[in-house]
């Protein structure tokens, strides 16, 4: 199934949330007026949208109101103006790459690498999993049942070992067998943030010191049912690490979609992939403008 169809059956409750209130607002208001935008405003930041990129949003099309005259030009402004919030993406990568994966536990992080590993490996690619997280030993399990599922080796030390320690191994390792992609599963847990930091610091000194003619990317992973809580998350990680983008998960069956035009417009992180169902292969490059549509059709 084509991203767009997928998505579009993802997002129907996040659609049905927005769209259909959109749509309820712009039949009871024939003429776009200031009290059209106020109730524009209150759906927006109920969908999870945000206050800051809810403002934004109205004032951009406050700006362009002699163009919009009718229901469906507020509409279509609408669209625009969300599709310029997400920041230019390049998922092009350069082969070796190393990939960082961050998030805390439950948003779907071990399962989100399991994905990458199988759309890789279908790509051609060689690809070996780390397990980094050695925090719990359930972190550990998943990864290695996730390696034998898509068929990729996994290197791990037993629990309570030093991250780095597995990531300088996994390194070596990867360096030895010519591997494209290594991704590192790291730990989730937030319990006091300086540890987090400072961890995640050490694992990109390895990364630097040990393979500096890798390609580095980190990803942040994102459960997209939590809403606003995935922006407090976003920010906590973005502290630590810069970047590349973001794995937003749990899209399907959830209505608070909204979320991925907030963490692109307030952090400036582009979003990378998307998960929207349970299948081996439902991970998915994002695409702004059929996500926008697929929200707002």
């Amino acid at each position: 199934m084509a991203f767009f169809d997928k998505i579009k059956q993802g997002l129907s409750k996040t659609r049905e949330n927005l769209s259909g209130k959109l749509d309820s607002i712009l039949k009871l208001n024939k003429k776009i007026d200031d009290e059209t935008l106020e109730e524009l405003e209150e759906l927006l930041i109920s969908a999870d949208i945000g206050v800051d990129t809810t403002q934004m949003l109205i004032e951009k099309l406050k700006e362009n109101s002699k163009n919009i005259s009718t229901p469906l030009e507020l509409k279509e402004a609408l669209k625009k103006e969300m599709i310029n919030l997400f920041p230019q993406k390049n998922t092009s990568l350069i082969y070796p790459t190393v990939m960082l994966i961050v998030g805390v536990n439950g948003v779907g992080k071990t399962t989100s690498i399991g994905k990458l590993a199988y759309k890789f490996k279908n790509e051609g690619k060689k690809v070996l999993l780390v397990a980094a997280d050695t925090f719990r030993a359930a972190a550990i399990e998943q990864l290695e049942i996730w390696g034998q599922r898509v068929g990729v080796d996994v290197i791990k030390h037993k629990e309570g070992s030093d991250p780095a320690s597995v990531l300088f191994d996994a390194l070596q390792a990867g360096k030895a067998r010519k591997s494209d992609i290594i991704i590192c599963d790291t730990a989730g847990r937030l319990h006091t943030k300086k540890n987090l930091m400072e961890e995640l610091k050490k694992l990109h000194r390895v990364c630097q010191k040990e393979y500096p003619e890798a390609n580095l990317v980190n990803l942040m992973v994102l459960d997209a049912t939590t809403g606003q809580n995935a922006l407090v998350q976003a920010r906590i990680f973005k502290d630590a690490v810069d970047f590349s983008g973001i794995i937003l998960t749990k899209l399907d069956g959830t209505a608070k979609g909204g979320i991925a035009v907030a963490i692109a417009s307030e952090l400036g992180i582009p979003v990378w992939y998307v998960g929207v169902g349970e299948g081996i292969d439902d991970l998915y490059e994002f695409d702004p403008r059929d996500f926008t549509e697929a929200i707002l059709n």
